[in-house]
């Protein structure tokens, strides 16, 4: 007797866990309406990031590729048949996981095809400009890092700053008391994601220079005597201090995510858990790399379980109370660096339809070219 048919759904919730250990944490805190469209929204994403990262595909392949799988959410294109086309190019540098996620893109868009229409127009923009974006920089990317303090900027909107787009959209389409916040929540929503990218860019240095890749800017560095492309083993005296001055900016980046949390209503506790979450822990990885300055490895700088399960417990405990919370992350945060004034929050002229022209608008290239 052959065993029943897994859903689509049960699909993308038996696949989550396996291509992402945080959002398999995070994402069961959401209600059940939102829980769903989360879900297919972070592995659309994470569909497009696997084809950006495999190295066997030429630029042009890949900028092929990430077109076609445009087309394929906006609706213009056959899910299945990229599959076939991109699976079999995917090596053995792609986690299976991943590769079998891309060999089941068309399930994850039939329930993407269930949705009501502001959460599919609100993903399919998600996919169209990080797809765009993301390539503009990683074709150019090298150990040599970014031109100027405003790619990295760029490079953040572009990775997740647009995510925290997405699931404002999603929310506030969820909530209509949610959606009464809907343009504060949408100014500070970028933040929610830089804030989040530039931890993990922070975290994560040792290993892209490893593959070959540098998301900070040598703008930055250079006031700091630091040529990126020579960096030894920690980095040296300069190289630290500029990572404290990003550290001051990631933390700003976190206090207005924490605003944008707390415009969620209190007794939406399972949108609050989804975000809190994020935010203690990127703030406690923030902190272990201040305090371990000459780390040369993202393990060294990681936080530990014991400190995830007690961030997740106060905030738990406090997450109706939004005093509380902002103390819990006075607390988290203690001693870090904060940059002065505002951020940056999203760049001018972002596309709704990138790979509709040929080339990329001149402000949205990367400086990396001109190195």
């Amino acid at each position: 007797m052959s065993a029943t048919p897994m859903s689509d759904q049960a699909y993308q919730d038996e696949i989550l866990p396996h291509v992402s250990r945080t959002f398999a944490l995070t994402i069961p805190q959401l209600p059940p309406a939102l829980r769903t469209a989360v879900t297919s929204a972070y592995l659309l994403c994470r569909i497009a990031d696997t084809v950006e990262d495999e190295p066997a595909l030429s630029a042009q392949d890949t900028h092929r590729f990430l077109g076609e799988f445009t087309r394929v959410v906006q609706g213009r294109a056959d899910a299945g048949e990229f599959a076939r086309q991109v699976a079999p190019r995917l090596t053995e540098h792609t986690l299976a996981a991943e590769r079998d996620l891309v060999n089941n893109t068309a399930r994850v868009m039939r329930v993407v095809e269930g949705f009501e229409a502001r959460q599919r127009n609100a993903i399919r923009r998600c996919i169209e400009v990080m797809s765009h974006g993301m390539h503009q920089f990683q074709r150019t990317a090298s150990v040599r890092g970014l031109a100027r303090n405003t790619d990295l900027d760029t490079y953040c909107y572009y990775v997740a700053g647009i995510v925290g787009e997405t699931l404002t959209e999603l929310f506030c389409g969820y909530s209509a008391d949610i959606e009464r916040n809907y343009e504060a929540l949408y100014a500070l929503a970028p933040s929610f994601g830089q804030g989040l990218q530039m931890t993990n860019i922070l975290k994560d240095v040792w290993e892209d220079r490893a593959r070959g890749a540098c998301w900070l800017p040598q703008e930055l560095f250079t006031r700091y005597g630091v040529d990126l492309a020579t960096l030894p083993p920690g980095g040296g005296a300069g190289f630290q201090d500029g990572m404290i001055e990003l550290i001051g900016i990631a933390h700003r980046h976190l206090r207005n995510a924490l605003d944008f949390t707390l415009l969620i209503p209190g007794e939406e506790v399972g949108i609050r858990r989804f975000c809190l979450w994020a935010l203690g822990l990127a703030a406690l990885t923030l902190r272990k790399i201040q305090e371990h300055p000459g780390f040369t490895a993202g393990a060294q700088v990681k936080v530990s379980r014991s400190a995830v399960a007690m961030t997740q417990t106060l905030t738990n405990f406090a997450v109706r109370n939004d005093a509380m919370l902002r103390r819990l992350f006075e607390r988290a945060a203690r001693g870090l660096p904060l940059v002065a004034g505002d951020v940056p929050l999203r760049p001018a002229g972002v596309p709704l339809a990138a790979f509709e022209a040929e080339e990329a608008p001149a402000q949205l290239q990367c400086g990396g070219g001109s190195q």
